[in-house]
């Protein structure tokens, strides 16, 4: 893949299943994560050690930032944490439930404020990557229509130009993740939005399981837009959706039964990593499983399938 040998992460919603934590439901291991952070991250940084895996990607809670803070005090003390196990944080994904919204209403200001705050907690962690998501379509019916236009994603151009330049200034770059059922989910819609925007401040982070749950081809736009891949989360797809979903708060868990763990679905694996070693993100490789009951193993599997799918 590269000429040294890349370091495989993982995102943090890996180890929310209750199942690993021996809890009745998702709730449980929230409200365990948010009287006991410290024990929450204690037990994930264990996982990913046994796991052979060193790099994390922050989320929405109980794997976010503040949670982190909670229970070291500082970006300082949570590196350091870390880095004593031999970890580091990759990235930090902004979720749509704990940020201000880009589409209904929420000022410029705030938006870039948001951004700013994150960008200084990866810049004290060590990390240089700040991941960001459009917001989601409407579901499809419903009126008035909602539609992802030119005007639309010159709207949202203008946003990411502004959180991209502001991030800029304390060493973070500001990607682009394809999330199923966005604004940023086709084919079409990533190559739209890439062409209204300035390379220098807005990267992508493709989803692969994602793009192919779109009809979408995976390694084709990994190849289209290689030069600004900053960082791209390897997952598997079983097929393309193909139902129109419900889009609330409930569409994540509609999405679950279209995915699957590396090297079970239909992601051409050998493509996706050639393509992957050229982009400037080529040093990690970031596993993605939604809530594995048993994350180790899912973890080891999964960078069986990139280390063989990256040999020559």
């Amino acid at each position: 893949m590269t000429a040294t040998t890349p370091r495989f992460a993982t995102d943090v919603i890996t180890f929310y299943h209750p199942d690993f934590w021996d809890l009745p439901s998702a709730d449980a291991v929230r409200d365990l994560a948010l009287a006991q952070p410290e024990r929450f991250w204690a037990r994930v940084m264990d996982a990913l050690v046994e796991a052979g895996v060193t790099g994390i990607e922050l989320t929405f809670a109980p794997g976010d930032i503040e949670s982190a803070l909670r229970a070291f005090g500082s970006a300082p003390a949570f590196r350091r944490e870390l880095a004593a196990r031999g970890l580091s944080v990759v990235s930090a994904f902004i979720a749509d439930s704990d940020a201000p919204g880009w589409r209904d209403g929420a000022s410029l200001p705030a938006i870039v404020a948001d951004g700013e705050r994150r960008a200084a907690f990866l810049a004290d962690v060590g990390a240089e990557l700040l991941v960001a998501g459009l917001p989601m379509r409407t579901t499809f019916g419903t009126r008035p229509p909602f539609f992802v236009d030119a005007a639309y994603m010159t709207r949202m151009a203008d946003i990411a130009h502004a959180v991209g330049e502001a991030v800029s200034h304390l060493g973070v770059k500001l990607a682009f993740h394809t999330e199923s059922n966005s604004t940023l989910w086709y084919e079409r819609d990533i190559d739209l939005f890439m062409a209204l925007t300035d390379p220098r401040y807005v990267w992508l982070c493709p989803d692969s399981c994602h793009i192919a749950l779109g009809g979408g081809d995976p390694v084709a736009v990994a190849r289209r837009h290689t030069p600004r891949i900053a960082l791209a989360h390897w997952k598997d797809a079983v097929k393309p959706i193909d139902v129109e979903l419900t889009i609330d708060e409930t569409v994540f868990t509609q999405q679950q039964p279209y995915m699957t763990e590396l090297g079970t679905g239909i992601v051409d694996w050998q493509g996706w990593a050639d393509a992957m070693s050229r982009t400037p993100g080529a040093d990690t490789v970031l596993i993605e499983l939604d809530e594995a009951a048993d994350p180790v193993a899912a973890l080891r599997a999964g960078t069986a399938v990139a280390r063989k799918a990256a040999r020559p």
